[in-house]
C-alpha cells in the first residue's frame, strides 16, 4: 500500500463510508472531533517541563503518536469532506508564513509578526 495522503484519504474514506458514518461526518462535527483529539495529545504533555517533553519513554511516545495519528485521521476526514487538499493548501500556507516570517526578523525570535510592527 502506498504512503500518501491521497491513500489515507481513501482509508479513511473506506472505513467511514463502511460504517455509514458520513451522515455524522459533518465538516463541524469533524472539526469538533479534530480538537478533542488534539486536546487528548496535549494531555500527554501537560505538566511536563520542556526537558521531560522532549525526552518521552518510548510507551509515552507510542501514546503520543496514536494521538498524533487520530489528529491526522480527523483532519484527513475533514479535508475530504471539504474537497480541500491538504498538501496545496499546506504548501500556500508555507509561502504564506515564508513571507510573514523572513530569516532575518524570524531567526531566534519568537515574536508573532504582528508584534514586530510594535517594536519598530
Amino acid at each position: 500500500m502506498s504512503d500518501s495522503i491521497s491513500s489515507l484519504l481513501s482509508s479513511v474514506r473506506l472505513f467511514a463510508d463502511a460504517r455509514n458514518w458520513e451522515q455524522f461526518h459533518s465538516p463541524k462535527n469533524l472539526a469538533m472531533a479534530l480538537i478533542v483529539e488534539a486536546g487528548e495529545l496535549v494531555e500527554h504533555f501537560q505538566w511536563l517541563s520542556e526537558q521531560e517533553s522532549c525526552a518521552l519513554s518510548s510507551s509515552q511516545r507510542e501514546e503520543v503518536a496514536l494521538e498524533m495519528a487520530d489528529v491526522l485521521i480527523y483532519l484527513c476526514r475533514l479535508s475530504d469532506r471539504l474537497d480541500i487538499d491538504l498538501l496545496a493548501a499546506a504548501r500556500k500556507k508555507m509561502r504564506i508564513n515564508e513571507e510573514k516570517y523572513p530569516v532575518k526578523r524570524a531567526r531566534n525570535s519568537r515574536t508573532k509578526y504582528t508584534a514586530w510592527r510594535e517594536e519598530e
